[in-house]
């Protein structure tokens, strides 16, 4: 929200901020683009107050610890805003005002980049007016995933998805992983793969958003390095011990969010009564009771099934992939396109009837 200022200085601190972000933004995409044109639409700092009714708390779709989501109006179209804060993140590394530009402009960079692909969140345009940029997302019908994997119907209680929209929610954004991994010059590793980074439109598809962590590997190089960054819960061991990410630092990360899915329970339980068994993490229990499916799949999923040893099978492989993605070394998990090519097999592997 902008400070409450006399209008020569508003508009002082908006053409400066909108100078030094337009700076940064063009030099991350004239090193991105590769000779072609990426154009983008700015938007101005009104038209997205308007939109919001000035940032209202009751436009918050999501809140994260480098932005917050709003739902807005705009041109009798709705939108979501990712706006990002200066001093609203946690992590000491990110206190510094540039650190927090160069991510939102990442975003953006990588958003431009992915939107022709249908299982991202669309990007419309962005706004360079505050001091740091706010994307302009299209809105997803269903909103984002909860924790759980869940949604919120527009009561805010719990809605749970069915086995079949989960199957197929997991298999699209692994072909979205994919071709963030393997359709530009050098990889782009997303590091951040969590149900608060996935919207669901109004047909259950899949929409991944939040391209603010990313990092490309170094071409002729399999990983690079740098300080491990991500979510509890999410974040590849291997990483945090050696500092080293990969493509297959998204592969653990994506078989936590399988895990996710199967069991219906978040990654990581820090409320010592809602612990699962006597495990903090998701993936600590399920490894515990490896191939039990009874002891692990969510409730809900096996009501449903009902004893059909198909699906039964399904949820079997589902399990096997996972836990094949959350091995701890790197070396026995696969790649992103053999995880997508193998989820399109679990769901083809039942005929519709």
């Amino acid at each position: 929200m902008l400070p409450c200022l006399g209008k020569e200085g508003r508009d002082a601190d908006i053409e400066s901020s909108y100078y030094k972000n337009l700076s940064k933004l063009l030099e991350d995409l004239i090193a991105s683009c590769d000779g072609t044109s990426l154009p983008v639409h700015c938007y101005s700092a009104d038209d997205l107050i308007r939109a919001t009714d000035n940032f209202h708390p009751s436009r918050i779709v999501r809140r994260d610890s480098n932005y917050t989501m709003f739902r807005g109006f705009l041109n009798d179209r709705s939108i979501i805003i990712a706006k990002y804060s200066i001093g609203s993140l946690h992590h000491e590394s990110w206190e510094n005002d540039d650190g927090v530009r160069s991510r939102a402009i990442r975003d953006i960079v990588l958003s431009i980049h992915m939107s022709n692909h249908e299982n991202v969140l669309k990007l419309l345009g962005c706004c360079l007016e505050f001091p740091v940029p706010a994307l302009v997302l299209e809105n997803a019908a269903k909103g984002v995933l909860e924790g759980d994997g869940s949604l919120r119907d527009n009561e805010d209680q719990p809605l749970i998805l069915p086995w079949k929209i989960r199957l197929r929610i997991a298999k699209q954004l692994a072909s979205a992983v994919t071709y963030l991994h393997t359709a530009f010059p050098s990889p782009v590793i997303h590091r951040n793969l969590k149900p608060g980074c996935i919207f669901l439109d109004h047909d259950y598809v899949p929409k991944l958003s939040n391209f603010s962590l990313s990092i490309t590997v170094p071409p002729t190089y399999s990983d690079t390095e740098d300080d491990p960054k991500g979510t509890i819960g999410y974040l590849d061991p291997a990483y945090m011990r050696s500092g080293r990410v990969s493509k297959k630092t998204d592969v653990y990360s994506f078989g936590v969010l399988l895990l996710v899915f199967l069991t219906g329970r978040s990654a990581w339980l820090s409320i010592p009564e809602e612990l699962w068994y006597g495990y903090g993490s998701v993936i600590a229990c399920v490894k515990s009771h490896a191939y039990q499916l009874q002891a692990i799949v969510d409730p809900k999923i096996l009501e449903e099934v009902g004893g059909n040893e198909q699906v039964e099978q399904q949820l079997h492989d589902f399990l096997e992939l996972a836990l094949s993605c959350t091995q701890d070394e790197i070396e026995g998990r696969p790649y992103m396109s053999n995880v997508a090519r193998e989820l399109v097999r679990i769901d083809e592997s039942i005929l519709p009837s």
